[in-house]
């Protein structure tokens, strides 16, 4: 980023929505300046500073209201749309009822409409700052892409709503397909991402209305996703914590061309809590995931965990095709009846994944061998269904696991590692999220 220089004084514009000076700072508190900060006075890409003053509504139109479903899609009704699957949910029909064509009309209107407003683009040579604790965003889809040099530190982020989330009755067993994540990566590179709070907040999917499957529609997408080689990024000092679909590294195992050689992510010194899955999901990235303080239990209200061990399918570790993660001495706290080890890591068919130095509920733990276990269970089932089915097993399916990861971090960069688990929470506890940074403009 650029260097500091002496503010030559703020000057204000656009109604009070920001301040600017000459040199590319900005003091924003509405979503309509956030925007035209970004713009940066025609020049987005050229380096700026950019301080978040209390909390910006993705929602807030111009005149200063915050839209809702029925200002995007006036007319939509979710369970008029459920109804229209048929009473088990399988198939979508326009004749169902004399309102479906309506009801599928509408939803792709809202979510278009709702994505042009929520969307916050943010573009190379960015600094995006919080000045104080609850400064941020709530129902915002901020997306980093095609830049380069982008920091975002000491906010505070809710994650947007998707009214208008789909219904894929072919997806597993069925599945809702939210469209918004709170803060995606789409081909950027050299990012950082500091005393970050990224939650559900206020509105669980517990709260939403039931689905075809009988279970709550899921109406958020990723909190932390990075995509279509997103590369050198850090996540640090950071709060993620009620939420399903966390972070996810790598959108297909087909998307060879675009991810691999890249996503090589360090998350470090991060509080997860109450995540459900992916903290983080990797496919061909290499990761290093240090000193970071996983806490679930199995019967939270909202949020519980189930681990592959009772049955579930909640992780928090999860190594996906040509993942290459390297673990290093993170603290896992699982309580509730039933939890178990089997917590910490899955691998789906990941097949190279080593931790060194982890522990489990405050005793050393062997997250190698869950790693293992995982990916030799999943391995078998493969080759079982491939064996039914008549057809080829696919190819991870003829690969043994291994602990050799094929890199180093300390080869990358240098660091020091807290040595206890206690450490490790106590760092997690106390300095992680806003609130923790003194910011002076």
């Amino acid at each position: 980023m650029s260097k500091r220089r002496r503010r030559s004084g703020p000057r204000r514009t656009r109604r009070g929505d920001f301040r600017a000076s000459a040199q590319g700072r900005y003091e924003v508190s509405t979503l309509a300046g956030l925007k035209a900060a970004l713009a940066n006075n025609g020049d987005p890409k050229a380096p700026k500073i950019i301080y978040v003053n209390g909390t910006i509504d993705g929602n807030q139109a111009p005149d200063g209201r915050i839209l809702g479903e029925q200002d995007y899609a006036p007319g939509y009704d979710i369970n008029k749309y459920i109804s229209c699957f048929g009473p088990e949910g399988n198939a979508w029909s326009d004749r169902t009822y004399e309102y479906c064509k309506k009801q599928r009309q509408l939803r792709q209107t809202g979510s278009n409409n709702m994505k042009r407003q929520i969307e916050v683009s943010l573009p190379s040579n960015t600094t995006l700052v919080g000045l104080g604790a609850d400064s941020g965003f709530v129902g915002a889809n901020i997306v980093i892409l095609s830049a380069t040099n982008v920091v975002m530190r000491n906010l505070s982020v809710e994650a947007p709503v998707d009214f208008f989330s789909t219904w894929s009755p072919d997806d597993g067993d069925g599945a809702w397909n939210a469209r918004f994540d709170a803060v995606s990566s789409v081909t950027s590179d050299h990012l950082w991402i500091d005393h970050v709070r990224l939650t559900d907040g206020r509105f669980p999917d517990s709260e939403a209305p039931i689905g075809p499957d009988g279970k709550p529609a899921n109406r958020h997408d990723g909190l932390l996703d990075l995509k279509d080689g997103t590369d050198y990024v850090t996540v640090s000092n950071s709060k993620l914590y009620n939420h399903d679909k966390t972070m996810l590294l790598g959108s297909g195992d087909e998307h060879v061309d675009k991810d691999g050689g890249k996503l090589r992510v360090s998350y470090i010194g991060n509080h997860l809590e109450n995540i459900q899955q992916r903290g983080p999901r990797v496919r061909f990235g290499k990761v290093h995931v240090l000193n970071n303080y996983f806490v679930a239990s199995t019967d939270h209200p909202q949020y519980p965990m189930i681990s592959e061990g009772q049955g579930g399918n909640s992780y928090f570790l999860g190594a996906d095709y040509e993942s290459r993660i390297f673990s290093e001495r993170n603290a896992f706290e699982y309580t509730g009846p039933g939890a178990d080890e089997s917590i910490m890591v899955s691998s789906y068919n990941g097949h190279r994944f080593k931790d060194t130095g982890s522990w489990f509920n405050g005793d050393e733990a062997d997250l190698n061998a869950v790693a293992q276990a995982s990916f030799e269970q999943n391995r078998a089932e493969a080759l079982s269904e491939a064996a039914l089915a008549g057809e080829p097993a696919p190819d991870w399916t003829g690969w043994d696991f291994s602990t050799d990861v094929g890199w180093d971090p300390a080869d990358a960069y240098s660091y020091k590692a807290f040595a206890t688990p206690q450490a490790v929470r106590n760092h997690a506890l106390n300095f992680t999220g806003p609130g923790v940074l003194t910011v002076k403009q």
